[in-house]
């Protein structure tokens, strides 16, 4: 039953888009967010072992799946609102969020602009915790380059590239490629995934970090990571840093896994999941643990130089425009 309902998206219009979503179980809710050119069936594996327990509502981010794709900015931030949106649609005042990969950059940008909302968060291989990212990402972010090659790879490379990488991409079922390839071939796709890109990564990776705004977030809620050993697109190292820095912060490991552990294993992730969002409430926590002096200085030449490639980045778009 968990599974037919994946066929029968709901329609909600937030602001200047049209949100395609739909719910399964009963149950304290539970978010789900899919990541960059991905759509709410990402998680087709985990939901028949997660609606037992929890309401799942599985929302088509905008500029993917079957929702709408505005003349919008398409930054973390666009996107954080707009789901605060539809969490007031439903009237949602609290949430657990599971975000997998972009759609964890997401999520961390909601905890950050809105702390209270988010009850307990869980990471899958997320965006935002450090500069490593995948090759064609960062060539999709070329202010030139970027819009020229997007929208004929949205319609073609998307089949390619899954069939390719299908081990790093959970071995997806060819009916399913088949399906993300029309997806990504409906009309404001290619600019929707290069707005999108563009206001998180440039040529040298990731520049927008959650790391620049940690600060602001009074208390942690309970988090937990999950992270293939064998993820090419953004590097497991980024998931032990965050357990090391962040108090309390949960690492599960997947060994031989690539950047989609909930469909490489998704008993194991599931099962992970439902233990740790059903936990007692805890105390709240300390956003950071106490970081070496050493650490603390060279993070900050980090930032440095991540704000001079902001400032050339700029340049090069309006040289561009």
């Amino acid at each position: 039953m968990a599974l037919e309902m994946l066929d029968t998206p709901r329609a909600t219009r937030v602001g200047e888009t049209t949100l395609a979503w739909t719910e399964a179980g009963s149950g304290p809710p539970l978010l789900l967010l899919h990541g960059l050119g991905d759509c709410h069936r990402t998680w087709r594996r985990v939901l028949p072992l997660l609606a037992p327990h929890h309401r799942v509502l599985l929302v088509d981010l905008p500029g993917h799946g079957l929702s709408g794709r505005p003349d919008a900015p398409y930054t973390l931030a666009w996107y954080a609102e707009t789901l605060r949106g539809f969490l007031d649609a439903l009237e949602l005042e609290r949430v657990q969020v599971v975000g997998h990969s972009f759609g964890g950059g997401v999520a961390q940008w909601m905890l950050l602009d809105d702390p209270q909302r988010i009850e307990r968060l869980v990471l899958v291989a997320p965006g935002g915790l450090g500069r490593e990212v995948g090759i064609g990402m960062r060539l999709a972010s070329f202010p030139v380059l970027g819009p020229l090659i997007t929208p004929v790879a949205m319609r073609l490379g998307t089949r390619v590239m899954m069939r390719v990488a299908s081990s790093d991409l959970g071995n997806p079922e060819p009916n399913e490629i088949d399906r993300l390839t029309w997806m990504n071939s409906a009309p404001g796709s290619g600019r929707a995934f290069t707005r999108t890109v563009s206001g998180a990564i440039d040529l040298f990776g990731q520049y927008l970090h959650t790391w620049d705004r940690i600060h602001e977030v009074p208390a942690l809620p309970p988090l937990m990571l999950h992270w293939g050993t064998h993820d090419r697109v953004i590097p497991i190292a980024h998931g032990l840093a965050a357990r090391d820095r962040l108090a309390g912060a949960e690492l599960l490991v997947y060994p031989g896994v690539g950047h989609f552990p909930h469909l490489d294993q998704p008993a194991v992730f599931s099962d992970a999941v439902r233990r740790f969002v059903d936990l007692r409430a805890v105390p709240a926590r300390p956003v950071l643990r106490q970081v070496p002096a050493t650490l603390e200085r060279r993070g900050a030449l980090v930032r440095f130089f991540v704000r001079v490639g902001g400032a050339l980045r700029r340049a090069l778009r309006q040289a561009a425009a």
